[in-house]
């Protein structure tokens, strides 16, 4: 199995952002969208970005709703995370083994997206609409793709 972008990675992200925003629930759409703000912190004008800026970004929101899911799955079996059913949709929330499992943790990786989530979730999850900041990130991908296309000359019709 390859640990990068597992269920096991995705996971403890999101792990790291429940336990931030405790007593608060995250539904997925939110987690997903957490998880990006996290990783590219820098392209929002937060702290600097932990992974590197792809070409292939676009994509990775669609791609990471499936990986958080099975990565909330897999908190869930080991009793670190808990779902449960509101009007608005079914939202996740830390347990307090999974609070301690975070608080446990030692790697300065861990520190830097601790730290990195409790920005994203100041910024974006108190007063944002999820899908209208999942539409400007996109938005921003192809603002900044076409710019990238037309300084190599490429038209696009």
């Amino acid at each position: 199995m390859n640990p990068l972008n597992s269920p096991v990675e995705l996971g403890m992200r999101a792990l790291v952002l429940l336990a931030r925003s405790h007593p608060d629930p995250l539904d997925l759409s939110w987690l997903v969208l957490l998880d990006h703000a996290m990783l590219h912190s820098g392209q929002f004008d937060g702290p600097p970005s932990l992974h590197p800026q792809l070409p292939a970004q676009p994509g990775e929101l669609g791609m990471k709703r499936h990986l958080v899911q099975e990565g909330l799955e897999v908190l869930m079996r080991a009793g670190l995370a808990t779902v449960e059913a509101t009007g608005d949709g079914l939202v996740y929330k830390v347990t307090q083994r999974g609070s301690g499992f975070v608080g446990i943790l030692e790697a300065p990786y861990v520190d830097a997206l601790s730290l990195r989530a409790q920005w994203a979730i100041d910024q974006f999850a108190s007063a944002t609409d999820v899908v209208a900041a999942t539409r400007d990130i996109t938005a921003r991908w192809h603002d900044e793709f076409t710019a990238c296309t037309r300084h190599l000359g490429i038209s696009h019709g």
